[in-house]
């Protein structure tokens, strides 16, 4: 469900994202969380300081991001824990600069303004890109930060890493042999790519578009693993299908594959499957081109997909758009604070909406 503010996704945890960019607050409500789950500041604390904006390859808009707990929560002693009633939790913007986007009659290329005016009739705020904007993720990564507890506490990890960045490419992981200590130690990395020499390369790609006020796309991979085999359902209730459609609904994203992926129409079946054997009693597979998912369950192999992110549509650059008040042509020169690539922060939003989806799908 989408409405003018509001956006739901979810079968047993519901999550409702709410708030626009420059509006008073964003945040989120989730239903069916289950009770007794402790809540661990540092660990969210974590999730959001990585998607916080930083450095000079971001954009300069500073906001603390402290989550304000409405709901949901009961205290024992100096402990949070779930109480199984609806979570609300709620973020105050407090450094919006919106004179930096006038009247908004002219719709800046790459973003919703145009298909959002003519549905809502001119009524959405698009101050900041709105409902429509990644400051949204913000409560997308709290909410995911929450999930990805409860699935620690069932052997499940959720990892990521930028694995490229216009003509650079990080190091690829194992798809059949990545730990939760790697995932960690992915998390841990202020540019978090395998090869530390990659990340200086993909930064000074960044630098170089940024200096032309030009903005740059981006390939997210995302790992998880521990999940226990045949979660999932098949064709529609699936791992991929379910994992690709709130992938699909982070700001930029623009495209989603499994294992190989596309590059699956250049292989044979000799080549793409991924044979079993026994080891150690166990059913295993000689390889991982499926992803960890076969008939949309998991075969007991790393879940492993990749995210494509669209530059950033908000450039320094002279565009052509139209006035939709004079009904003329208009060259377009946008103001603001914007990040010239959306990967460094979109990798814990990645993150965080790979836990919902994986905790949705296990409560099944």
């Amino acid at each position: 469900m989408t409405t003018l503010t509001r956006s739901t996704w979810g079968k047993n945890i519901q999550i409702t994202i709410f708030g626009t960019s420059h509006g008073e607050h964003i945040g989120v409500e989730i239903h069916g969380f289950p009770a007794g789950l402790a809540y661990d500041y540092a660990h969210i604390a974590a999730y959001m300081a990585r998607r916080a904006p930083g450095g000079a390859l971001a954009t300069s808009r500073k906001e603390p991001d402290v989550p304000q707990l409405l709901s949901g929560f009961a205290k024992e002693g100096d402990l949070l824990y779930t109480n199984g009633e609806k979570i609300e939790m709620r973020i105050a913007n407090t450094n919006q600069r919106s004179s930096d986007y006038g009247e908004m009659t002219v719709p800046r290329p790459g973003h919703a303004d145009y298909p959002a005016h003519v549905k809502y009739g001119g009524q959405a705020d698009l101050r900041g890109g709105g409902h429509f904007s990644g400051r949204l993720t913000a409560p997308l990564t709290w909410a995911g930060a929450l999930c990805a507890l409860y699935l620690r506490q069932r052997g499940i990890e959720v990892g990521a890493h930028i694995c490229r960045i216009g003509s650079v490419t990080d190091t690829p992981l194992d798809p059949m042999n990545v730990t939760a200590d790697q995932l960690a130690h992915m998390r841990s990395r202020p540019f978090p790519t395998i090869d530390p020499a990659c990340g200086e390369a993909m930064m000074a790609e960044i630098a170089r578009v940024q200096a032309e006020g030009d903005s740059i796309g981006a390939k997210i991979q995302c790992v998880a693993v521990g999940l226990p085999v045949g979660v999932g359902e098949h064709m529609f209730r699936g791992v991929e299908g379910t994992i690709a459609s709130i992938m699909l609904g982070i700001p930029a994203v623009k495209g989603v594959e499994f294992g190989a992926g596309f590059d699956f129409v250049t292989m044979q079946g000799s080549q793409a499957n991924d044979q079993f054997r026994y080891e150690d009693g166990k059913v295993i597979t000689n390889t991982n081109h499926c992803g960890g998912v076969l008939g949309g369950m998991t075969n007991g192999s790393p879940i492993v997909f990749r995210v494509a992110f669209k530059p950033t549509p908000s450039i320094f650059q002279p565009q052509d758009s139209v006035n939709l008040a004079t009904g003329e042509n208009e060259v377009l020169e946008i103001k603001g604070r914007h990040d010239p690539c959306a990967a460094l922060r979109a990798v814990p939003v990645v993150e965080a909406a790979a836990a919902v989806a994986l905790m949705d799908l296990m409560m099944d």
